[in-house]
């Protein structure tokens, strides 16, 4: 016994040792690992290297332009040499008789928009999801599809071209109706219902691809449950289909919401007249006239940091209670 338990004391223990981990390491060991990992991986970094490059070049520079909103800007002067003049230009805007007008028109069109356009690509990805004729599917996906691929100043030129008096489409189904021709394009009220429409009509079958791409995913063993149990399809809809998708659905409500205040300029600059001009001037149709047309680049500028920071602080809050809410939010 003395001599095993001596034997026992000088040869090394048997014990597991622990893993070597990366916080173990010295930090010359944690920088050779990660120059290993780089020149082993380098065309992935290589890929990554462009759009970083764009967002730096495009996106975070150019934001030391934003000063020019506190100043009185000057193109001889320059951004730098510009007198300073705060918060001026952001209290004309506030100041503004149509101030509210522009917030109104913006935020509704905006939420107009969210409550018809957001659900649409659900319900058409649900729908082609029950779909089980394989020509049919594709044809259904390749005609809702489309019109996504139709540039804005040819969506904007179908419009006008339909619902022109006389000559329009629809016009002549309404005149065959015993109505009055109508000039749809002139009836301010009619500007956020024409513009919402077309872009549920050219957005939908693009935007349900995402929703086709999460519902392929969903375990086939859980329709097979389902249909074991009797399950019509309206249950399987409301018990797999429409779960499976909610995490998706959250991340892109988050997304829109956060770009609410950031409506989308072209098209409505396109579909303008002096006749609808009390519910089609926006924001950004606005700081565009003001901006560019005016030349007033501080005063533009203050509007659109006004904007951006709308828009950030609907993008916190509205993640913020999404995560409390749901599992699923960007941050």
């Amino acid at each position: 016994m003395p001599r095993l338990n001596a034997r026992l004391q000088t040869e090394p223990s048997l014990e597991p040792k622990p893993p070597i981990t990366l916080k173990a390491l010295p930090e010359a060991k944690k920088g050779r690992s990660r120059g290993k990992q780089i020149k082993r991986h380098w065309q992935l970094y290589l890929v990554l290297l462009l759009p970083v490059l764009y967002l730096i070049i495009f996106k975070y520079i150019p934001m030391a332009g934003i000063v020019i909103a506190f100043k009185n800007y000057n193109v001889i002067q320059g951004i730098w040499g510009s007198d300073w003049v705060g918060l001026k230009y952001f209290r004309q805007f506030f100041d503004s008789p149509n101030f509210w007008l522009y917030i109104k028109n913006t935020l509704g069109i905006s939420f107009y928009g969210l409550i018809v356009g957001f659900p649409a690509p659900i319900l058409l990805a649900l729908a082609l999801n029950e779909i089980r004729n394989g020509l049919f599917k594709k044809t259904v996906q390749m005609v809702s599809y489309a019109p996504y691929f139709i540039s804005t100043v040819i969506m904007v030129s179908i419009i006008i071209v339909n619902l022109t008096p006389n000559v329009g489409m629809i016009s002549k189904f309404f005149e065959m109706l015993g109505m009055s021709n109508t000039n749809f394009m002139g009836i301010p009220g009619l500007f956020k219902s024409i513009y919402v429409w077309s872009d549920v009509w050219q957005f939908t079958g693009y935007g349900a691809i995402i929703y086709i791409a999460a519902l392929s995913g969903v375990n086939p063993e859980l329709y097979e449950s389902a249909k074991v149990d009797g399950a019509s399809r309206i249950q399987k809809i409301l018990n797999i289909d429409i779960p499976s998708l909610i995490p998706v659905s959250v991340i892109l409500l988050i997304l829109n919401l956060g770009n609410i205040m950031k409506l989308g300029f072209e098209k409505i600059y396109l579909m303008q007249n002096p006749l609808n001009l009390s519910t089609s001037e926006v924001i950004s149709t606005y700081v565009y006239k003001v901006g560019l047309l005016g030349s007033s680049f501080s005063f533009s500028t203050a509007i659109g940091l006004f904007n951006s920071v709308i828009n950030l602080i609907l993008l916190v809050s509205v993640n913020y209670i999404a995560r409390k809410l749901s599992n699923s939010s960007l941050w």
